[in-house]
């Protein structure tokens, strides 16, 4: 995988011709902007400047702290139209020329503490500065247009069918790269949801959405954007296929390359992890407040198991029973007929009257999910009537692009046109006003090439951006018919700016130790990548868990931000695997809808600033450098430190930084700054509680959407209080501002707006 163009660090490979930026030629202020040309050699005569390419490169600020970099050769070809940017302005710096003749000393660009500074003549620099210090930066030979001759490969791996590469391109005839210096001993995260080792360096990563599980170098939620440990980010706005080496190339220089004539991104200011995310997602879009119900626990009828009502009511009252609190109750593909998908429509031979049997659920205090992809096979009542009004895409002859690879005729709904937006909307609709409350948006990323799009976009654009077009039909569906705050997606596919269509989830894991620790290291680099809330598959969507696998899981996955059981083919009710599994997974339901006040309010963190509820341990510990490559760990909001456990025998390894630690399930307190080794039962996990918390704990645990202002006490761990005032919202979005304060005997008090006490215990 990746694009390279060199054959070491001295030769080029084989038919490739690699013409750089070799110097500011030149440096203009227009409209806000500095414009700097650069070409490819050095001009010395006038002689020099006939003959050969210039690249140019505009540097402006469409954010406080934030820099877009343009790099064109011929800018009059179709440009990428790059991502949807909400958060986006104009003429955010300003410009300074250190000679006041204009060129001689270079030029600087300053919004808020970061200053980009382009240095005049030959050798080409370009340095990022935080309040002076110099974050990364563009040197000799990193601002590349590259020609292929024919035959030309600039693939890691050989091709593939009919000339194809793994990521599904053939080779581009022009690419333009840029290479970002990596400081001693920086490390890189990010780079959407991928499942190998959660550092980047030393990776090629194709931003190229691809269905391939959770065992391989693809991914389905690819964001050509990353962070790094020196509390900086770097975004791509390119919805095409990017190639990122990062510190593989070229070994001290992250380089992205994408085909054409033009290369755009932004660098993003902190200074710490959490405030580039901060940043990105103002520049790319918050995700909004989810309904405090998803957050409870979630059953499915698993994918190809056999179900009709009888079966999913003993799932339900089996649960009940066993006085297990269960949130959502997920439909999976089989709803609809087999050879159907998707045409909206409940199998009558298995759930004849779906409007009575979603109020029988809802009357026992279920929301409902359904699965649905943007898919129409044509066996299915939908696919003439979309054909003959030409909503679904097309092939060059105009015939409807079809193939039989997972629903036989399959075709794809064209969401550039908008009347085709609108009548699969409808669909939506139609669900949700049977009584469907959330919408699993399945797929969306095996997007061919052959194919015509209705508004004219490219092939290569609409492969990634499609699940966003996707997502984002459901997502309005369901905010404008459950309000705001209640609309609530189980996405798997993303690309940058996904985030703002939660709640997305890991795609299909196996049932073993190994696929769930896969799943976590995805979901933390997701994290990395701007997003705010993530799942997976308790105990594994590819086969049976054996009963360890299984426990262990329940623990992990219900100290996640959203939880799911679901499997392919195979229930995952917890009385499948034994008894024990019962008692665990009612343990960890409760103490999830216990912590409701505390991740509620984490979650308005989300919304309100773009930092994730579930946070690799470099995001929360910038300063500490043993956190680096942590990636068997996280913080569940500030003050709460999970480490699942990846073992039947429950030995588990872990970092504790500074500071005391306290066992939010037993009281102990351990010492940081230090390395624990611990042995837990089923029931139990590494779940500690830093020192100086306040944390609000529900007093009650049957459901995930009480009150979480009245029914509610805090929880006040050893060490100072770090903390003068919490704020607790209602699942209806009513807050109140509790002031915490310690009194003359050394005791915490809190107290509401009117005086009156909130019940306080000290751990």
């Amino acid at each position: 995988m990746g694009v390279k163009f060199t054959d070491g660090f001295w030769v080029l490979r084989p038919g490739v011709v690699a013409e750089y930026a070799h110097e500011a030629y030149d440096i203009d202020q227009r409209d806000g902007t500095l414009v700097v040309t650069a070409p490819t050699a050095r001009i010395r005569g006038r002689g020099d400047t006939l003959n050969q390419p210039l690249l140019t490169v505009t540097l402006s600020s469409p954010l406080e702290g934030v820099v877009r970099v343009r790099i064109e050769h011929h800018t009059g070809t179709r440009p990428s139209p790059g991502f949807r940017l909400p958060g986006a302005r104009n003429g955010e710096g300003s410009i300074a020329f250190a000679d006041a003749t204009g060129t001689p000393g270079g030029a600087t660009l300053t919004t808020g503490a970061l200053t980009a500074r382009i240095s005049a003549g030959a050798p080409w620099r370009l340095d990022f500065e935080h309040n002076g210090r110099r974050l990364t930066g563009s040197g000799h030979k990193s601002v590349g247009y590259i020609t292929l001759a024919d035959g030309a490969s600039v693939s890691a791996e050989p091709a593939g069918v009919a000339g194809y590469t793994r990521t599904g391109l053939a080779p581009a005839k022009h690419y333009v790269h840029e290479q970002l210096d990596l400081e001693v001993g920086e490390t890189v995260y990010g780079l959407g949801e991928r499942f190998g080792p959660f550092v980047k360096n030393g990776q090629s990563v194709d931003i190229w959405n691809a269905d391939g599980g959770t065992s391989s170098e693809l991914s389905y939620k690819n964001i050509p954007f990353y962070v790094s440990s020196r509390g900086y980010g770097v975004f791509v706005n390119h919805p095409e296929h990017v190639s990122f080496e990062v510190g593989s190339e070229s070994v001290e220089r992250v380089q992205f390359s994408t085909a054409g004539e033009a290369l755009e991104y932004f660098v993003i200011d902190g200074p710490t992890p959490q405030d580039v995310l901060e940043r990105y997602t103002e520049l790319t879009g918050r995700p909004p407040r989810v309904p405090a119900w998803s957050f409870g626990l979630w059953l499915s009828t698993s994918f190809t198991t056999d179900y009709d009502e009888a079966t999913l009511t003993t799932f339900v009252d089996g649960m009940a029973e066993r006085g297990i609190p269960l949130s959502v109750f997920h439909f999976d593909c089989f709803w609809m007929r087999e050879f159907n998908w998707t045409d909206g429509i409940w199998d009558a031979r298995v759930f004849p009257h779906p409007e009575q049997m979603l109020a029988r659920l809802h009357d026992k205090g279920l929301r409902v999910s359904v699965w649905l992809n943007p898919y129409i096979a044509q066996r299915g009542a939908l696919f003439e009537e979309a054909r003959t009004q030409g909503f679904l895409v097309a092939r060059a002859d105009g015939s409807v692009w079809q193939w039989d690879w997972w629903q036989a005729g399959m075709a794809l709904v064209d969401f550039t046109n908008p009347d085709a937006r609108r009548w699969f909307q409808d669909l939506v609709r139609r669900l949700l006003r049977q009584g469907v409350d959330a919408i699993k948006t399945d797929f969306g990323e095996r997007i061919p090439l052959d194919v015509v799009w209705h508004d004219g976009s490219a092939p290569e654009t609409m492969h990634n951006l499609y699940t966003q077009l996707y997502n984002e039909a459901v997502f309005e569906v369901l905010r404008e018919e459950r309000g705001e705050g209640e609309a609530v997606l189980f996405a798997r596919s993303a690309t940058a700016g996904g985030q703002a269509m939660p709640v997305h989830w890991g795609g299909d894991n196996y049932a073993s130790f190994r696929s769930m620790a896969e799943s976590l290291r995805g979901g933390l680099s997701l994290a990395a990548s701007g997003f705010g809330y993530w799942s997976h598959d308790i105990g594994g969507f590819e086969g049976t868990p054996d009963p360890a696998v299984f426990k262990r899981w329940v623990a992990f996955g219900l100290l996640s931000s959203h939880s799911r059981l679901h499997g392919s083919t195979s229930y995952r009710v917890p009385w499948e695997f034994d008894d024990e599994a019962v008692e665990i997974t009612r343990r960890f339901a409760e103490l999830k809808l216990s912590l409701m006040p505390y991740l509620y309010a984490a979650a308005g963190q989300t919304s309100d600033r773009g930092v994730p509820m579930m946070r690799p341990m470099f995001l929360a510990f910038p300063a500490d450098p043993a956190v680096a490559y942590l990636d068997r760990q996280y913080m569940l909001g500030d003050d709460i430190l999970v480490a699942p456990v990846f073992t039947e025998s429950g030995e588990v390894t872990f970092y504790l930084p500074e500071g005391t630690w306290t066992s939010l399930l037993t009281g102990e307190r351990v010492q940081g700054g230090r390395w624990v080794t611990e042995t837990h039962g089923f029931d139990s996990l590494p779940l500690y509680v830093r020192q100086g918390a306040v944390i609000p704990r529900g007093t009650r645990a049957d459901r995930a959407d009480y009150d979480f202002r009245a029914d509610v006490e805090l929880h006040v761990y050893p060490g100072r209080v770090r903390v003068e005032s919490i704020r607790l919202t209602a699942p209806d979005g009513s807050s109140e501002l509790i002031t915490v304060t310690v009194d003359a005997s050394g005791a915490t008090v809190a107290t509401r707006a009117d005086g009156t006490p909130v019940p306080v215990r000290m751990v």
